[in-house]
């Protein structure tokens, strides 16, 4: 099964200079939890979250519409596949880079669609239903543990002491 068959088409996008109240309003409208970003020429240069959204304006002390795309997303990798990639493949690059989501690209880099863990979850439902062609139960099991492994050991706060007048 090739990405062509799972991935969303009509997907929105945004640029470097929009900012974060815009693009959060989009998620909302479109239900989706990320959008691409692109240039002028509709090359993809990055994608933004609504955690992205959340933990910045949680910490960079602005409001959302004071915060453009392009502050959150520069410098980070970007993962693309084309539509013509196994799903398998994609599978395999969700789970070693930690993403839900991935911009669907043709070979100048351009958007073509989007595919997300969601994308490939109703494959699997289907597949479970007859369809022997598609992405197994245990595929998506494996991607989402994957995805969900801790990147970072938690920090754990100092077990609370009680003092004198506490007993």
């Amino acid at each position: 099964m090739n990405v062509e068959e799972l991935m969303t088409r009509d997907v929105k996008t945004c640029h470097r200079g929009t900012n974060l109240a815009e693009v959060a309003s989009v998620l909302w409208e479109r239900d989706c939890g990320a959008l691409p970003v692109v240039d002028d020429d509709q090359k993809v240069v990055g994608v933004i979250s609504d955690r992205d959204i959340c933990l910045a304006v949680a910490t960079k002390g602005r409001l959302a519409s004071e915060v453009a795309v392009g502050e959150i997303t520069s410098g980070r990798p970007i993962h693309t596949c084309t539509a013509s990639d196994s799903i398998q493949e994609v599978l395999a690059t969700m789970q070693q880079q930690q993403v839900r989501r991935i911009p669907v690209v043709n070979n100048e880099k351009k958007i073509e669609g989007i595919l997300s863990i969601s994308d490939v979850v109703r494959a699997a439902q289907k597949e479970s239903r007859g369809n022997q062609d598609g992405v197994s139960n245990n595929e998506v099991v494996s991607t989402l543990k994957a995805i969900c492994e801790q990147r970072h050991a938690p920090q754990t706060a100092a077990p609370m002491t009680r003092n004198a007048s506490q007993a």
